[in-house]
């Protein structure tokens, strides 16, 4: 069974990790598909062309596609793949021709939206036009659709602010403040960027780089106050809100994905780009710049394969096909229910890996590692950081004192090097000390979905169970991680 089968399909975020590898998939595994509207950030037609095919097709992640259709796979491309440059951020993601956008509204059938700034320390101007309104001009757009199916809006496991015990396959909800002071209003929230933007413009004082600080300062700030870990999923989670409040009876379903990571079986293992979550630190690990690190290790990490969470949208709307239904439908794609991975495992399998193949850095020389010093929680990293960082000083005080010369620049690069570090830190210390379990009951249901109509789990692989982390960090994720990103 083709779920996609002549299908028009309207997907915005093809640009982006997950949204690359849909339209992979799409090509490759269904070919019959009728249309795929691919909404770019671009100025006009010939740039979005460019970036389509410079970051995109001529990626290594369309290898087995281009081994498998050869010199008609640009002949398929231009069959089926309709470039629309626009900017989700704006109302009606920036589509200026009146015609396509008429062409579109009657004719696309199922919208996935991938689009979103991952970053965790964003500006927040930035992510709350991508992540929050953007994800209502998606909504907006769904609902001039004559012909509409089904609306996948991908958000994150993370937009539930509570850290412990189940989390449920449930809408998100607006919070209260950390303080219990004030209740999240979205339209408040877009005024004090407005706001904060307007001060700092008319402050002549400030360059730009201030200003981009101050806006992640900002946005820091406001998802502190509500309970949140860093820009991202404050953003993801009121994008959220905005979708379920406003898709009415539009059919809905919202893909949450756990910490995404590098492909498990497809197009092939270990594909990857860029570094996502846990990657910083594996890289750092490996260069020998990370020797300690806050992390409980009895806290989980929950990772899924980025080719599960295509497979899992592809699923769902199969599902949506065989049994429509006008409910709104959460899925958690997720491995902390049914296959989680411990903190000290996972760091076990790094320490293995780059003791048997260390790191060789820019003068040929084999970084050794050690076994991570570790701190169960963050005020005993924080007390160590700030001794290491005082007594680094005293150092380069009692040089300049004694040599008479400045030491200016390296207080200064020490400096920014702590404030780095302590940022980062707290940035991701949820994830570090992660105590919640996702509930994937509908994930499961999926899965017997796929049993009961005979799916082939080779070309749509969904059950958690089936990784062996072991195997995957050894075998697939961490070479692809040095093959793809650090290089």
């Amino acid at each position: 069974m083709d779920v996609l089968e002549n299908k028009t399909i309207f997907m915005i975020g093809a640009k982006g990790f997950l949204g690359k590898l849909m339209v992979e998939k799409i090509l490759r595994v269904h070919p019959n598909v009728k249309k795929l509207y691919l909404l770019l950030r671009s100025v006009d037609q010939i740039t979005a062309s460019k970036h389509f095919y410079n970051e995109v097709v001529e990626k290594e992640l369309f290898r087995v596609l281009k081994e498998k259709w050869g010199g008609d796979l640009k002949t398929l491309i231009s069959e089926k793949i309709y470039l629309v440059p626009g900017d989700i951020s704006f109302p009606n993601m920036g589509l200026n021709d009146s015609n396509l956008l008429e062409e579109m509204k009657s004719q696309v059938e199922i919208i996935i939206n991938f689009a979103a700034t991952t970053n965790f320390d964003e500006r927040y101007d930035v992510a709350f036009g991508t992540n929050t309104l953007g994800a209502e001009h998606v909504v907006n757009f769904a609902k001039g659709c004559s012909n509409l199916e089904i609306l996948v809006h991908v958000s994150t496991a993370y937009v539930s602010n509570q850290r412990e015990g189940v989390i449920l396959e449930i809408p998100c909800k607006l919070v209260e403040s950390v303080d219990g002071t004030s209740k999240l209003d979205i339209e408040s929230e877009r005024k004090i960027i407005e706001d904060s933007l307007r001060e700092l413009r008319n402050n002549r004082d400030i360059n730009e780089t201030t200003r981009s600080v101050a806006m992640k300062d900002l946005g820091t700030k406001r998802s502190k106050m509500y309970g949140y870990p860093n820009t991202y999923t404050f953003t993801k989670a009121m994008g959220e809100m905005l979708v379920n409040d406003k898709t009415d009876n539009l059919p809905l379903i919202i893909m949450r994905p756990a910490i995404v990571t590098s492909t498990y079986k497809e197009p092939f293992p270990g594909w990857i780009e860029g570094l996502r979550t846990i990657d910083s630190f594996i890289v750092g690990y490996a260069k020998g710049k990370v020797t300690h690190f806050p992390s409980a290790a009895s806290s989980i990490l929950d990772l899924i394969p980025a080719d599960m969470v295509v497979n899992a949208i592809i699923m769902a709307i199969l599902a949506h096909k065989l049994r429509p239904s006008r409910h709104k439908i959460i899925y958690h794609v997720s491995s902390s229910m049914k296959n989680s991975i411990s903190n000290i495992n996972f760091q076990n399998y790094i320490l293995r890996y780059f003791t048997e193949k260390p790191w060789i850095n820019k003068d040929g020389k084999a970084i050794k590692i050690k076994k991570l010093t570790l701190f169960n929680d963050m005020t005993s990293f924080h007390r160590y950081m700030t001794i290491r960082y005082m007594v680094f000083l005293k150092g380069f005080e009692l040089v300049n004192k004694t040599f008479f010369y400045s030491f200016q620049d390296k207080y200064n690069d020490l400096q920014r090097k702590f404030n780095w570090v302590m940022r980062q830190v707290e940035l991701y210390d949820s994830f570090l000390f992660f105590k919640a379990r996702f509930d994937d009951t509908n994930l499961e249901k999926l899965q017997m979905v796929a049993r009961d109509n005979n799916i082939n789990q080779n070309t749509l692989l969904l059950d958690p169970k089936d990784i062996n982390w072991e195997d995957y960090f050894l075998n697939i994720h961490v070479p692809g991680l040095v093959k793809y990103v650090m290089k």
